[in-house]
């Protein structure tokens, strides 16, 4: 993923309804939602939730299907990796060992080596 690329997705994601409705979206799976229903359960206005759509479709962030009238949007789960990929690409690189993968066994570790120096985490 390219730095503009990624800034964007980041800027889609950072306001508060968005990130919400992007999350309800992760939560939901790749088979999604109507329209319908994220504006019920995020209690938003339709004109209020299309705007927000629009912005994460422009990211890239969601995808969008029609099914009769209805339009059921679910997360674009490949380009939701790729940002996370991105952001931890470099992940603990000073330390010559990739942490991305095993962050939380990383983070363990890190605590137990301080530990062992005396000092308090």
């Amino acid at each position: 993923m390219e730095s503009k690329t990624a800034i964007q997705a980041l800027a889609a994601l950072a306001q508060e309804s968005r990130l919400a409705v992007f999350r309800f979206l992760v939560e939901a799976g790749p088979t999604g939602v109507s329209a319908g229903e994220i504006a019920a359960e995020l209690k938003l206005a339709p004109a209020t939730l299309s705007f927000h759509l629009k912005e994460l479709s422009h990211a890239n962030l969601v995808l969008a299907r029609q099914e009769g009238r209805f339009v059921f949007y679910s997360t674009n789960f490949e380009q939701m990796g790729a940002l996370v990929a991105f952001l931890t690409e470099n992940c603990c690189g000073r330390d010559g060992v990739s942490c991305a993968p095993g962050l939380d066994s990383r983070r363990s570790q890190a605590t137990a080596k301080t530990r062992r120096k005396g000092v308090k985490a």
